[in-house]
């Protein structure tokens, strides 16, 4: 169970209802998500790249994106969201009077140093800062910087305004009520948080990702199946399920006493498979080759823009589905 929000957090909880100013700093494709899941319910977000023109360029992308949710009804106006956006000039102005600062720059230990020594001179008493790090924990590059107590990762799944799980990942040194705050604040725009206990590099998403790619690979190594019928697996099997419970649950209901009787029926089998692989073999040259063939002949480079355009719209379309099988 999760601890209890205490009094600190708790007061500064209360002061998202005003919608407090929101500082994105990195306004690529995550930034930009992220800029859209605080600014559709109302709270002000200020842009800010240090790369002259990103942070309007960041603007047009979100101007996109939000129209393709109000067709799919996930978005009431695209113009109220838009009005809450601004782009600030400076670090100092983007994180002025902010509550919180979501961190979304290159995925490296030097670019967020720096720009975590760079918030530590100008970061409000209090604010919270998240980083919007895959992999890197928070102690890789906090340990030294005077806010390290409010500073923790908060990890999305890209693109964040249409898949909710967020990774909250404190340093050893961060501060509960900034976890607590975090917390608070992924709920209260929509967003499915869940609390790592202890950092681990590639926190569970990946690593969860990690090891179904892994038996991914070697089926397809092993001339086993094509990349087509291993995606297909996923998509037409695996998928459906997992699209509205976890594995944990998934195992539970599929044995008549749960999941303990899963786990004795099938734990043998799953113990063999898992000897059969040796988990620390690299993804040879030769085995990326033969995979980048078989998906250039299924997805030219030429359409990647177009398909890429195609699973937003599917992911629009599952989330307008999931919010009615809540």
């Amino acid at each position: 169970m999760a601890p209890e929000i205490d009094t600190e957090s708790a007061e500064k909880a209360k002061s998202l209802k005003k919608k407090s100013p929101i500082g994105v700093v990195g306004t690529g494709l995550v930034g930009a998500g992220w800029a859209i899941v605080f600014a559709r319910v109302g709270h002000p977000v200020h842009l800010f790249d240090s790369v002259p023109g990103a942070a309007e360029r960041a603007i047009e992308v979100i101007k996109d994106r939000v129209v393709g949710l109000a067709e799919h009804k996930l978005v009431d106006s695209p113009e109220l969201i838009l009005q809450n956006l601004s782009v600030a000039h400076s670090l100092e102005s983007a994180v002025e009077d902010v509550a919180y600062v979501q961190e979304s720059v290159f995925e490296q230990v030097e670019p967020k140093t720096k720009v975590l020594e760079a918030l530590a001179d100008c970061l409000p008493p209090n604010a919270v800062v998240g980083s919007s790090s895959s992999g890197i924990p928070a102690s890789k590059f906090t340990e030294h910087l005077s806010i390290r107590s409010r500073v923790l990762i908060v990890h999305p799944v890209n693109p964040p305004y249409l898949i909710p799980l967020v990774e909250l990942v404190p340093a050893p040194w961060t501060e509960i009520s900034a976890v607590d705050f975090a917390e608070a604040l992924m709920k209260s725009v929509g967003q499915s948080p869940i609390r790592l206990l202890k950092e681990v590099e590639g926190f569970v998403l990946n690593r969860l990702q990690g090891a179904l790619l892994r038996e991914a690979w070697s089926l397809f190594n092993d001339g086993v199946a094509s990349a087509e019928d291993i995606d297909k697996t996923v998509r037409d099997g695996l998928g459906y399920r997992w699209s509205f419970m976890g594995p944990f649950e998934t195992i539970d209901l599929n044995a008549p006493g749960g999941i303990a009787d899963y786990a004795r029926r099938l734990g043998p089998l799953y113990q063999a498979i898992d000897a059969s692989r040796s988990h620390n073999e690299p993804w040879s040259e030769s085995l990326i080759a033969r995979l980048e063939s078989e998906r250039r002949s299924a997805l030219p480079f030429e359409q990647f823009a177009a398909r890429a355009a195609w699973r937003d719209r599917k992911l629009m379309t599952l989330a307008t589905l999931k919010e009615k099988l809540v």
